[in-house]
């Protein structure tokens, strides 16, 4: 049951990773171009640094996290002093709570069913 339980969460931790990236990434110009975001919006990709960071972890049993390891990840999530907040990881963890609930009992159902 661990096993399943840490795969479907695991799962969740990817969705919202790839949620994550998306929000920044859509729309983003590189270079030139780059156009920040707004503040209370995801930021607007110019380098990926941002985006490229984030990733999935399982640091063990019945655990799994989102992380984004970018100097700066911090910063444009919560923002600081002198940047506004621009939020990408709490809307994806917000966007994907339904699906977690859903994931985590398919697969509790699942160990259930095939201990019966």
């Amino acid at each position: 049951m661990v096993r399943k339980v840490t795969q479907a969460l695991f799962s969740v931790a990817q969705d919202i990773a790839v949620d994550a990236q998306v929000s920044i990434t859509t729309g983003a110009v590189s270079g030139k171009g780059h156009v920040p975001s707004k503040p209370g919006e995801p930021p607007n990709a110019d380098t990926h640094v941002l985006s490229n960071s984030i990733t999935a972890l399982s640091p063990g049993p019945l655990k799994a996290e989102t992380i984004a390891d970018a100097p700066y990840a911090a910063a444009q999530e919560l923002g600081s002093a002198t940047l506004p907040e621009r939020p990408y990881m709490r809307p994806a963890a917000a966007k994907n709570r339904g699906n977690a609930a859903r994931k985590t009992a398919a697969a509790v159902n699942e160990v259930i069913r095939a201990s019966g």
